[in-house]
């Protein structure tokens, strides 16, 4: 399981789902420094070594690997790994060079590596999109499992990033659960227009004080793409990403096909329960 460290309850549920599918399990920990296009971002980015290395202890991790940014990448390195199709929209375009950066050090992980099972969390979809798309078109003996978000009683989304919202912010940041429940409803409801849905998340960010939207869409859940209508992809996924206070989230959920949904009933229904997905391999 590969993971830039901090971890919280969502690196647990990786953690420990791989220590129970197999005989040996590995945790990286390494913050990626091609991953960020912010420096002050990457200088900010929480390391608390030594509680990570306690909590693979207590999960029964049996390798822990923990690398200098000099060997991984040695000077001199020039290459890096590109998913074009994936890597021009949503955080593609909002972190120029972000995914480059993961797929590139995920790539030379799984290369060190060899023949495994990765586990990823599912709150950040779009790299888990790019690495399944990347081991397949690489023809690199991994098996990427996704595993659902793990989320707080209000709906948070666990992140490492979440240690650096003050508690006010951190209320605030809910909004990206309710948006992307409203927008759930809304395909339940009946919507087909993947823009009317992307508006209705979007209205429900930019109804909290603290939050500035980024973006909010309807795609389809293979390819990240914007269908035409909600009902034409297998698979529809709500993406949503706002900076709230200094922070920079991002959520995502499952929603069905119009052609599958059913009316919302009792209270899950009511507060916008979606299927969740959680911390990153690579992952915040």
């Amino acid at each position: 399981m590969p993971t830039m460290g901090a971890l919280h309850a969502g690196h647990r549920s990786l953690i420990a789902r791989a220590v129970a599918e197999h005989a040996h399990a590995a945790v990286s920990i390494f913050v990626n420094p091609l991953q960020f296009d912010d420096g002050d971002d990457f200088a900010r980015y929480p390391r608390p070594l030594g509680e990570d290395l306690a909590t693979c202890e207590e999960l029964g991790v049996s390798t822990v690997f923990v690398p200098s940014a000099e060997a991984m990448f040695p000077p001199g390195s020039s290459t890096t790994v590109s998913v074009r199709s994936l890597c021009a929209q949503w955080e593609g375009a909002a972190r120029p060079g972000h995914l480059d950066g993961v797929a590139t050090v995920v790539a030379k992980l799984f290369s060190l590596a060899g023949e495994c099972a990765a586990y990823f969390g599912e709150k950040d979809f779009q790299q888990l999109v790019l690495v399944r798309r990347m081991a397949q078109d690489l023809s690199l003996p991994v098996d990427v499992v996704g595993c659902p978000t793990v989320r707080d009683a209000e709906g948070l989304a666990c992140s490492s990033r979440n240690s650096l919202l003050s508690p006010g912010e951190r209320d605030a940041a809910t909004v990206l659960w309710r948006a992307l429940g409203a927008g759930r409803r809304a395909v339940v409801s009946g919507e087909t227009r993947p823009e009317a849905v992307a508006a209705v998340i979007a209205d429900v960010v930019r109804s909290e004080p603290l939050a500035q939207l980024d973006y909010a869409a309807a795609v389809d859940a293979a390819d990240l793409r914007v269908p035409r209508t909600c009902a034409e992809p297998a698979a529809l996924r709500l993406l949503v990403a706002a900076r709230v206070g200094p922070v920079r989230l991002i959520d995502n959920c499952a929603a069905p096909r119009p052609t599958e949904a059913v009316p919302p009933r009792g209270a899950a229904a009511a507060t916008g329960s979606v299927e969740g997905v959680a911390a990153s391999v690579g992952g915040e």
